[in-house]
């Protein structure tokens, strides 16, 4: 079982910058791959990044890719999501998810969920 727990979203300029941080709780935390998704509203819920447990290999939505940076810090049971060059088409609730499929890319393939962080980039 894996708890996680999403913060740092918020108001920001175009062009600004994020990070978001996800904390997770239980002992396998280091196994599962964990994931970045957005959800807009009216839209349905997007990958955005992903990080494998081994290795770790790194994936990125072509729309995030060269902006966005997704890292872990296995000792802190931690995942970021560093977001920069931000654009109003970002605005959206960020989920973090953790799974068993190494390079997942559908919310299907993700056990656990956190409770999501708004994100709001201003024109």
């Amino acid at each position: 079982q894996v708890q996680l727990v999403e913060s740092g979203g918020g108001l920001v300029q175009a062009g600004g910058s994020l990070r978001l941080s996800c904390a997770a709780s239980g002992r396998t935390f280091s196994s599962y791959t964990m994931g970045w998704f957005r959800q807009a509203p009216g839209k349905e819920r997007e990958f955005v990044s992903t990080i494998t447990w081994s290795g770790p290999s790194t994936y990125y939505a072509d729309s995030v890719k060269g902006r966005f940076t997704i890292s872990r810090d296995y000792a802190k049971k931690t995942v970021y999501l560093q977001m920069n060059s931000l654009k109003p088409e970002d605005t959206a609730v960020y989920y973090c998810a953790a799974g068993e499929q190494s390079g997942g890319r559908w919310p299907r393939q993700y056990d656990y969920w956190g409770q999501g962080t708004q994100v709001t980039v201003s024109s």
